[in-house]
């Protein structure tokens, strides 16, 4: 995977990723769906907790390296629960993603401010 491409980091601990917490999702579909759309546009990684339960599913969509360089910042998204939200999240990674192209407007209701910061992240 060249490394001039965004990322997605998946959180897969206690809460996102669970049956007991999503009965009603297929986290390990929900994966592969991702890893297999966005092949050679996005490396996919697994997280263990990154700290936001209450915000699950919680995914963070990291700019590429040229798009971090002149200024963009990575983007959290919670409850991304349903084939919808992946599929808003598929396509806009596969326009850029953050610093490339703005977020839809549909997922700015998902945008999750992450532990520990002390100001909003921005949509625009």
């Amino acid at each position: 995977m060249p490394e001039d491409r965004p990322r997605v980091t998946v959180c897969r601990g206690c809460c996102c990723g669970t049956t007991r917490k999503h009965p009603q999702v297929d986290h390990d579909g929900q994966v592969r769906v991702l890893r297999e759309a966005l092949d050679g546009t996005a490396e996919v990684r697994l997280s263990d907790c990154l700290d936001a339960c209450a915000h699950s599913n919680l995914l963070v969509v990291h700019p590429s390296p040229a798009a971090r360089a002149a200024g963009a910042k990575p983007l959290w998204l919670g409850r991304v629960l349903d084939d919808r939200a992946l599929r808003e999240v598929i396509d806009w990674i596969s326009g850029g993603g953050p610093g490339v192209a703005p977020p839809p407007a549909s997922l700015r209701d998902r945008v999750v401010t992450p532990p520990n910061a002390r100001t909003p992240p921005r949509t625009t």
